[in-house]
């Protein structure tokens, strides 16, 4: 898959209460297969957890730059969503007695 940058987001002169909100709707805007390139201060490891957490399976990353001093971050939306396993457990519930 051939991946689109829609935008690119440059986070490190904005508030720190501010960022997350902002980095969410534009990962909420893009389409399928569109990425979003991000530019932080410091490693966006929670965000990763956030945003993992908010839309699991929905966004891939690829660290670009790993710091120290600047962070780039691409986060790709895919083309389908990956499937959740509603709660049941690797084999199916057998594990769970």
């Amino acid at each position: 898959m051939n991946t689109v940058t829609a935008c690119t987001l440059d986070v490190r002169q904005i508030a720190p209460f501010e960022r997350h909100g902002l980095i969410f709707a534009q990962l909420d805007a893009l389409s399928a297969g569109e990425a979003l390139q991000l530019i932080n201060d410091h490693d966006p490891l929670p965000l990763r957890y956030q945003i993992d957490l908010q839309w699991p399976g929905q966004f891939g990353f690829t660290t670009l730059e790993a710091g120290p001093a600047l962070w780039r971050l691409e986060i790709c939306k895919s083309v389908v969503p990956a499937k959740t396993n509603n709660g049941a457990c690797c084999s199916g519930g057998g594990c769970c007695g």
